[in-house]
């Protein structure tokens, strides 16, 4: 069997810097533009990408896609829009501009990275898609420089130093895509196999009584079992949250404490 290549992946920055830069901060472009004039804005072509994408994934806003969807030719949106990376970015900083964000001030450091969390747990329930683009080179509107500027603040006070801070902001949003990722996958698998958990262990209970040796795999078949009886699954997204967030605040509360930067009590 031969080797397959690698699974696409969706990047953000891929596009031209300079112009993906001036649609993200609307700066007209240097270059008169030729012929009619402009009917659609920059706002609507990003509005029905964003649509197309919540309702079908990512795949879906092509700029074909987009353009039906506007009323106009292809042709026309490339006169908006250089391509799919370019408009990508705008769709990732247009939601991160419209993210509710949490008044925090004056609440425990816990609390106020708790509410980070959530934040950000909402805009991927919303925006499912957006949690499956590779940020590694972040799209820099305003959109991001706002959400990033008030997520910051949340390590206000804990005595860490700018890099250590943009270092622990790093690690907590890496475990809540972490976590919409595998909700996500936990949803997907409900849908395309047309049964809940229940009713696929169920399914597969009999064969499994007949060739599972619990006296082979001791271990894995006690906490197996039991955690399949409290969550009711191999697993719950929504245990796994819970569980994960409490455990990246007290690896931070670590940091924290030997910064001197507040109390570390416990919250979740």
């Amino acid at each position: 069997m031969g080797e397959t290549g690698p699974v696409p992946v969706e990047r953000s920055s891929a596009g031209d810097p300079a112009r993906t830069l001036e649609l993200l901060w609307r700066v007209p472009a240097d270059a008169p533009r030729r012929g009619p004039r402009q009917r659609l804005s920059i706002d609507a072509v990003v509005d029905v990408a964003i649509g197309l994408a919540d309702a079908e994934g990512l795949e879906a806003p092509t700029m074909r896609r987009v353009a039906q969807g506007l009323g106009v030719a292809p042709m026309t949106l490339y006169t908006y829009v250089p391509g799919k990376a370019e408009l990508l970015d705008l769709m990732l900083d247009a939601v991160y501009a419209r993210m509710p964000r949490t008044d925090t001030s004056g609440r425990p450091w816990r609390e106020r990275l708790t509410a980070v969390a959530e934040e950000n747990r909402a805009l991927f329930e919303a925006h499912p898609w957006a949690a499956s683009v590779a940020t590694g080179r972040p799209p820099l509107g305003p959109g991001l420089m706002a959400k990033y500027e008030h997520e910051l603040s949340a390590l206000e006070g804990c005595g860490l130093d700018d890099v250590e801070r943009d270092d622990a902001l790093t690690y907590l949003l890496d475990f809540v895509r972490a976590h919409a990722r595998s909700a996500a996958e936990a949803r997907d698998a409900r849908r395309d196999s047309a049964m809940d958990d229940a009713q696929w262990w169920a399914a597969g209970a009999p064969l499994l009584a007949q060739v599972l040796d619990p006296a082979a795999y001791p271990t894995a078949t006690r906490v197996g079992t039991a955690a399949g009886t409290a969550h009711g699954s191999a697993h719950n997204p929504e245990h796994a949250y819970t569980f994960g967030l409490a455990r990246a605040l007290d690896g931070l509360a670590a940091l924290v404490e030997r910064r001197g930067g507040g109390s570390a009590g416990s919250l979740l």
